[in-house]
This record gives C-alpha cells, structure tokens and sequence, in this order.
C-alpha cells in the first residue's frame, strides 16, 4: 500500500467518508487556551488571537495527516461549543445565559443557552472564513466542515419568535437558511460536510420519550419531523459534495448525557435519512446493538462505526475492534463500515480527560486498524 512521508498508510477512497476516519474536534493545546483566556481579558487584540489559532490549526492539521488520516479539520478550535457558536451566527438567533447548563452524568456544562428572536436565515456567518482557511491548509487532504444539524436549532433554542409557534413556518425559514449554508460552504471549495445531532439520543431511551411525551409531542411524529428537516436541508445539495451526519449522546470532558440503542428510531435513522454516510457511537454497551443495522437499505450509505472511545486514552484490543466490525458486517455489507472515534475529542474547548498523545496516539490506532481490515 501506499505511504506518505510519515510512513502511514495513506488511506484514500474516491470519496469520504474514509474507511479511517474521525468525528472533527480535537483537545486544545494549552497555548490556544491561554490565548483564548487572554482575549476574554481584554489582553491581546482578536487578530492576535486569530494568530494563534491560525497557527495551531496549521499545527494540528500537520498532525492529522501524520496520523494517516485523508480527511482533516480545524479541530473546531476557534470554537468553545461544537454547535452554539454556529447557531449564534444565524441571523434571527441571540446567545444567552440560562440559569444553569446542560446535565451530563454527574455534571453540568457552563451555563451558556441560545434564543430564537427574530426570522431564521443564513447571511454573513464568520465560520466560512474559518472553512476558506482550512481549505487552503489542507493541500492534496480532503478538508472536512463539521456544523452541528438544524434539528440542533430545534432542540436546543429558546423560542421568544412567536410566528414560529407554528411548526411549519419554523420549518420552512429553517431549512432554507440551511440550503443557504450548505451552498455558501460548497462554494467555498467545501465538499465534506458533516452536521452534528444529539437530538436523536431523545428517542433512545424510555425516559427521553417520556420526555417527549411530556413536552405534548409524539415520538414517532417528532422523529420523522427530525428526519424531514434534514432530508430538507440538504435536498437541493450538489451531487459532488458528500453530507454525512453524527449522531451523538453527549460528550463532555469525558462524561455522557443519553443512553440506549438505536432500536427505537432505527428505520427512521437508516432507512429514511438522505445523508450520504452516518457517524455512529458504538464505544460502550449504552450504544446497543449492531441490530439497528438491518433497516440500512442503501448501498451507498456509508456506515461509520465509532468503535474506539474518544473519552479516555486507552487503546482498545485491536483484534476486538476487528472483531466487531465483523459482527456489524452481518447486518451491512463490509465495504460499507468504516471505522472513527465515537465522537470528537473536545465537544466544547474543556476537552476530554486524555492527553494531546493519547489523541494521536487513537487516531494512528484507528487508520492503522482500518489498513488492516480493508486494505490488507
């Protein structure tokens, strides 16, 4: 097989996802941190501390290719929250500070919320430019986007815009804005985009439906609109451009927010989205089974099976992640699997509980498993 300089296997495919891949956050070095710390302070300038973002996501890039890895990102570092600092930038939708933050099992996050005030849409929003600068860095490397799903707008915001009272014209400014989006990144050279959703961890469990049933909406309804919207968003998307979606249960410093399979909504999820390719948390048994898997009915979805764990800095049983892929494959063909972390390293900028090494050091474990499995 082929190798790069670094002597890793370089792991090319026609398009991505990649059969090693990962999910696109990445643990901030402390110089970024500071930096970072310094600019809330008012003792560097923001151009001073684009520089240094700038530089370390050069830096990082350099190590993801070093890794083996075909597809790179900016480690969302000029970000402090996977989604709300997206979400904050469309037009129609303010930051604010709720009274306490999201629960995660045995912690909360900081208390940072997002509001819906005026009519959605997608006009200046800084995050091209971050995409642009990424683009040039990435060289003959696929350069990934990752934003977080319009059903994360749902989720999370705070509604105070009373026409969207009605769902459908909430859904109609929402998937619009979204169709912008997605067109502004391909213009900007994007052709890997990848939208992050924990709202699907709602259906996973009893207690989460419960939950739904709570709020006085129906599960299943709810989920099918889920699906709609996103089927919406990406609808009108260029056939060279791959949209692949993360479905995640939380992950912040190390801890979880949901639990349970993918049974519940399983035909919705891999029968019924248009994405090209599904990044799937399947590091621990709160993920469930491979069974789900059945209701794939598409040979050209790609599933990304997210068997090594991003929340701690062993590295997994190389036979056992074989072994499981193989177990997967009786329900999806095996050219269809392809393996990455369960989430990203970082969800927002605290990071999970492993070292900058450990990082690496799974990445190169993941690409070299991948080599193994599909290449050998």
């Amino acid at each position: 097989m082929e190798k790069n300089q670094f002597d890793q296997p370089v792991n090319v495919l026609p398009t991505p996802p990649f059969k090693g891949d990962h999910v696109g956050s990445l643990l901030r070095p402390e110089r970024l941190k500071q930096a970072r710390l310094q600019r809330q302070n008012g003792e560097i300038t923001a151009e001073q501390l684009r520089n240094v973002e700038d530089e370390e996501i050069i830096r990082a890039v350099e190590k993801q290719k070093q890794a083996g890895l075909q597809a790179v990102t900016d480690g969302e570092f000029r970000r402090s929250w996977w989604h709300f600092d997206f979400l904050e930038q469309l037009d129609g939708v303010e930051a604010y500070v709720p009274e306490s933050g999201i629960q995660f099992h045995g912690t909360k996050t900081k208390a940072r919320g997002i509001k819906i005030t005026g009519k959605v849409n997608f006009s200046e929003h800084p995050m091209v430019e971050d995409y642009k600068f990424l683009h040039n860095i990435a060289g003959d490397h696929t350069a990934k986007m990752t934003i977080p799903s319009p059903n994360m707008l749902y989720f999370r915001g705070k509604l105070e815009y009373s026409p969207y009272e009605d769902q459908e014209v909430f859904f109609a400014d929402l998937t619009t804005a979204y169709k912008k989006a997605i067109q502004t990144f391909y213009d900007a050279g994007c052709r890997y985009l990848q939208l992050d959703d924990t709202s699907w961890s709602l259906f996973f469990s009893e207690d989460g439906r419960a939950r739904i049933r709570e709020n006085g909406q129906d599960p299943d309804e709810l989920s099918r609109f889920f699906a709609r919207c996103i089927n919406e968003s990406i609808a009108d998307k260029p056939d060279d451009l791959i949209i692949t979606m993360h479905i995640c249960r939380g992950n912040y410093q190390s801890t979880w927010a949901a639990s349970g399979g993918y049974d519940a909504v399983s035909e919705v999820i891999f029968g019924g989205l248009d994405v090209d390719g599904l990044f799937l948390e399947y590091d621990d048994d709160r993920s469930g089974g491979f069974e789900p898997l059945r209701f794939v009915n598409r040979s050209d979805l790609q599933i990304v099976l997210g068997l090594v764990t991003s929340k701690h800095g062993n590295l997994e049983d190389k036979q056992l992640i074989k072994k499981r892929i193989e177990q997967a494959a009786e329900y999806v063909d095996k050219n269809q699997l392809c393996l990455s972390p369960q989430c990203g390293f970082a969800s927002t900028e605290e990071g999970n509980l492993l070292t900058e090494e450990e990082q690496w050091a799974k990445l190169k474990h993941i690409i070299n498993i991948a080599d193994e499995v599909w290449h050998s």
